[in-house]
């Protein structure tokens, strides 16, 4: 009897270990086109949503007929021409990125944690003949944990909010998570966006928006009394700042490691001390329930 090559089950594994890989390979190469078909659909949805217009007993595409796709160009409000910029091809988020198509935010326009912004924009017309009656926007920002992607759908004047539609995060089911309920959602139509003075008045609150006019108008329900607190938020993220977080379950939020800072408990505040120059700052908090650093929570 042959003596048995001892090398022979480690090559068998080997060729399975190759031909499982190339099978994983074609079936993600094969199911991206249609991946991304399905991306589209859902975002057309959502724009969908935050619009009013989604009605189940049609199509998407039936749907989205009266629905207009732009270039906006953020630094003036034109609209780019289509042989310029094709919307149907232009990457928003990849545009960001480079130098070319995107810039990057000083800590003062940075409101949203984001780095860097594109210099194009896609909006959505929403056209009734030749009248505009809605503008739908794409915006985004970081939450807690994630960056918060959404629609806003706004009227033609662009002063009152028509509805929101989120569609991407990864925020803390049954706490920022809540983005995606449609009962808050609905609680964004009919805000208004600027003040009697052309100032934006527009404001998210703790827990319950007002009751009464003019302050209903402008007030958006905060969610779950759970407000979060980003330094980096700040008119100056660098800078000494003193923040009571008032009642409720409130989170500051800070850019590093917490091995990075300086954590003083005094009687009735918390002052934390960033050692990176130039980033955090000195804050004293107040009523804060919870320090969120880079890499863990406390």
């Amino acid at each position: 009897m042959a003596e048995e090559n001892a090398a022979k089950p480690f090559y068998s594994v080997l060729v399975l270990a190759f031909v499982c890989s190339a099978l994983v390979a074609g079936a993600a190469v094969g199911l991206r086109p249609m991946q991304e078909a399905n991306r589209v659909l859902d975002r057309k949805k959502n724009i969908l949503y935050a619009a009013g217009l989604f009605n189940e007993s049609k199509t998407i595409e039936e749907m989205f007929t009266p629905i207009e796709t732009k270039i906006v160009e953020l630094s003036t409000g034109e609209f780019v021409p289509e042989e310029t910029i094709p919307p149907e091809s232009y990457k928003q988020l990849k545009a960001a990125l480079s130098d070319e198509t995107g810039r990057k935010l000083t800590n003062d326009e940075d409101i949203a944690r984001l780095r860097r912004l594109e210099k194009y924009s896609l909006v959505y017309l929403v056209r009734n003949g030749e009248r505009t009656e809605q503008i739908i926007l794409p915006v985004r920002g970081k939450g807690l944990w994630s960056t918060m992607y959404a629609y806003v759908a706004l009227d033609g004047d662009l002063t009152t909010i028509r509805g929101v539609s989120f569609y991407e995060h990864g925020e803390t089911p049954g706490l920022g998570g809540e983005i995606e309920n449609r009962r808050w959602q609905a609680g964004w139509q009919g805000k208004k966006i600027y003040g009697d003075s052309g100032e934006m008045d527009l404001q998210f609150v703790k827990g319950k928006a007002a009751d009464e006019e003019p302050a209903r108008s402008y007030q958006i329900d905060g969610l779950g009394n759970k407000v979060t607190t980003t330094k980096t938020g700040q008119p100056n993220p660098a800078g000494d700042d003193v923040i009571d977080g008032g009642s409720g379950n409130d989170v500051a939020v800070f850019t590093g490691d917490a091995s990075e800072y300086l954590i003083e408990r005094g009687e009735t505040s918390i002052v934390v001390t960033d050692s990176v120059e130039g980033r955090d700052g000195r804050d004293e908090l107040t009523g804060i329930e919870v320090l969120a650093f880079n890499d863990t929570e406390i």
